[in-house]
């Protein structure tokens, strides 16, 4: 069993609210983390995708009221989106009798639905809590070569071959497709959507460019935007925003476009294996949104990630703005070589970051200039999440 970072933040987050709730892609591992969780506490699981346990449910307030003193975990919530309004009333009721903290834990498997339904009805009694896949933090440093080419769901990461991860993730991005779609989002042919994420996956880092996205599927760019939306909802893409500075230039205005899992992105372009990435186009795209969900997943709540590119040149792949304001810059490089681009120190010269990261494969750190260092992914990471980040 492989510990999980997001279980502090949740026992946290239940030590200080009533409820809180878990967002993250299906499969992801939410289940697996909750019922060991409740278990360990002799909480109470309801599979809300399971008739009986709806069932349950009928008349909530009398279900739950024999129940008060144990955590309640709600999977798959966003499929009885009436019991919000239940589970308010039930909380301030509670409140009254001292029963403030720790009381419910819902999972989704996407977000748009519970920030929807939950947004105000549950405002002020609720924590939100995002678990991404495995992460390098998370794994065996000499297996993070695996986490890589395999993505970090745990089934994928932990098959047994190559083969048998392709498999598994091609055999989930159907199920996104013939099942999950529909269920969140108007009816989109599957045929459509696949071409649509796999183009996405084509661009992995670069600039998104709805209109000809649309063009090469005979889409219109709203509909194209729709479709980018969903998979954002759905927490399978992410889109990067550009970090904007008062600094009198022309700043590149669009956002980048990354396929959040790597392992997905190399199922959704047929590549199997490490040497197939390597010999990819898309392999320098692939590190740079590897390490990009990495460190989001290690950086502090509220941190607020973006890129920062200028029409005349100057880049920076990740820009993150730390609580409390700090800046800090990154450059993303594949491979030993760790030497910063021109670019990248004209963009520090606009930004002016308290700290100069280049992150490169390899793991030793060192210093690239007066104020620039060379790092790895992982001691980057660790550096993010520890004490006093």
């Amino acid at each position: 069993m492989i510990a999980r970072s997001v279980l502090g933040v949740l026992q946290r987050a239940l030590a200080r609210q009533p409820a809180a709730a878990i967002l993250g892609p299906r499969q992801v591992g939410k289940t697996t983390l909750a019922r060991q969780f409740a278990q360990s506490i002799n909480g109470l699981y309801l599979d809300l995708e399971n008739f009986r346990d709806r069932e349950k449910l009928t008349d909530p307030q009398l279900f739950l009221s024999a129940h008060e003193d144990r955590l309640v975990v709600f999977d798959e919530i966003q499929r009885t989106p009436h019991l919000f309004e239940s589970l308010r009333g039930i909380i301030d009721e509670g409140r009254a009798k001292g029963l403030t903290t720790g009381r419910f834990l819902l999972l989704g498997s996407a977000s748009l639905e519970l920030l929807q339904q939950s947004g105000e009805t549950l405002a002020g009694r609720i924590a939100f809590l995002e678990m991404t896949p495995l992460h390098a933090l998370e794994v065996q440093g000499d297996k993070s070569e695996s986490l890589w080419t395999r993505g970090g769901f745990p089934e994928s990461y932990l098959s047994n071959s190559d083969e048998m991860s392709f498999e598994w993730r091609v055999d989930l991005i159907r199920t996104y497709l013939e099942r999950d779609v529909p269920q969140f989002g108007p009816r989109i042919p599957a045929e459509t959507l696949r071409r649509f994420w796999t183009m996405l996956a084509h661009n992995q880092g670069g600039l998104h460019n709805a209109s000809k996205v649309a063009a090469g599927l005979e889409i219109s760019p709203q509909t194209a935007g729709r479709y980018t939306d969903l998979l954002v909802d759905l927490l399978l893409v992410r889109r990067l925003q550009p970090y904007h500075v008062n600094v009198g230039k022309r700043l590149v205005k669009s956002p980048k476009v990354y396929i959040r899992d790597s392992g997905l992105l190399h199922a959704l372009l047929n590549i199997l294996d490490r040497d197939a990435l390597l010999g990819h186009p898309v392999v320098g795209g692939s590190w740079e949104g590897y390490v990009i969900e990495n460190l989001l997943a290690a950086a502090p709540t509220r941190s607020v990630p973006g890129f920062y590119r200028t029409s005349g040149g100057a880049e920076v792949d990740l820009v993150l703005e730390l609580p409390g304001g700090e800046r800090w810059a990154i450059e993303i490089k594949r491979g030993q070589s760790s030497k910063p681009s021109r670019g990248f120190y004209e963009a520090c010269a606009d930004l002016k970051p308290a700290r100069k990261f280049v992150v490169y494969t390899g793991v030793d750190r060192f210093a690239l200039g007066a104020d620039v260092e060379a790092i790895g992914l992982r001691e980057l990471m660790a550096i993010l999440s520890g004490p006093g980040k």
